[in-house]
């Protein structure tokens, strides 16, 4: 399988599907401020090199698909990539944030190490070819309505553009009304396409619009999730997290609080390096 480099000579750079060590992409759902972004940086960079675990800071500059048009979306596309930036430079940090737009690839680019794509958006051609073309990683989450063989069709829309900088993101499917399920047998399902493949943890656990104006969700099973994934060969966690989740402007039902991420990233981390021992 495919290891996939993140970061230039300007960051601490990781490397995903590296047996040598699990990777972290984490911090809070939405750019809620700079101060916050700073704060939870700060706090997960020390956190992972005292565990000796690979990071990228992810924070979202819009969150165009919220539940209502009332909800907050985050400051927008030139705020946003300015904090972002800023969280990059200061702390030497790779960055990832969603694009929802193809006009928002290129700008976009110039600041993210990665370009995620939301799962609702997965099969939009003119975004995937969009995010492609910058040849920056392009992280692709599976929706919610798509079976783990299906995302064979996303990666040709990425690898016709001469990009082979692709992960994958399992973040559960579809089971009904304001439900989802994940299915841990996704992962392998997934990796036999050659690229790495990450948990997204939080968003696994969702209700989505459960809570009528907003989505709900189950953050207390979300380490139950990313110890199953580690265990099924995930080549790397996605958390979102947050000082005091119940006050965040979006997610705040189903994002982990900061202080409880080190012993869940022990044991992944731990879990991580056992299995690949064997491999």
């Amino acid at each position: 399988m495919k290891t996939i480099p993140i970061g230039d000579n300007k960051v601490k750079q990781v490397r995903i599907g590296d047996a040598k060590g699990l990777v972290l992409m984490a911090g809070p759902c939405v750019i809620e401020s700079k101060d916050l972004c700073f704060r939870i940086a700060e706090y997960l960079k020390s956190l992972t090199e005292k565990l000796d675990i690979g990071f990228v800071f992810k924070a979202s500059f819009d969150k165009a698909n919220r539940t209502s048009g009332d909800s907050f979306r985050g400051p927008g596309l030139e705020e946003g990539l300015r904090i972002l930036a800023d969280v990059r430079r200061e702390f030497a940090l790779p960055v990832l944030s969603d694009i929802h737009l193809p006009t928002q690839a290129a700008p976009a680019a110039e600041v993210l190490d990665i370009l995620q794509i939301p799962a609702f958006l997965c099969r939009q051609t003119d975004l995937l070819v969009a995010a492609a073309q910058t040849q920056k990683c392009v992280q692709v989450k599976k929706a919610q309505f798509l079976a783990p063989w299906d995302m064979e069709n996303v990666i040709g829309k990425i690898t016709a553009q001469h990009n082979e900088l692709i992960i994958l993101v399992e973040r559960g499917s579809s089971f009904g009304y304001n439900r989802l399920i994940c299915d841990i047998t996704s992962i392998p399902q997934m990796q036999q396409f050659d690229y790495p493949v990450v948990i997204d943890a939080t968003h696994s656990t969702q209700q989505p619009g459960g809570l009528g104006g907003s989505s709900g969700g189950s953050p207390d099973l979300a380490p139950v999730i990313a110890r199953a994934a580690i265990a099924a060969g995930a080549d790397g966690l996605f958390i979102e997290t947050h000082p005091q989740p119940a006050a965040a402007r979006s997610d705040a039902a189903s994002m982990l609080p900061l202080d409880a991420l080190e012993k869940l990233l022990i044991q992944c981390r731990d879990m991580y390096l056992q299995i690949r021992s064997y491999t």
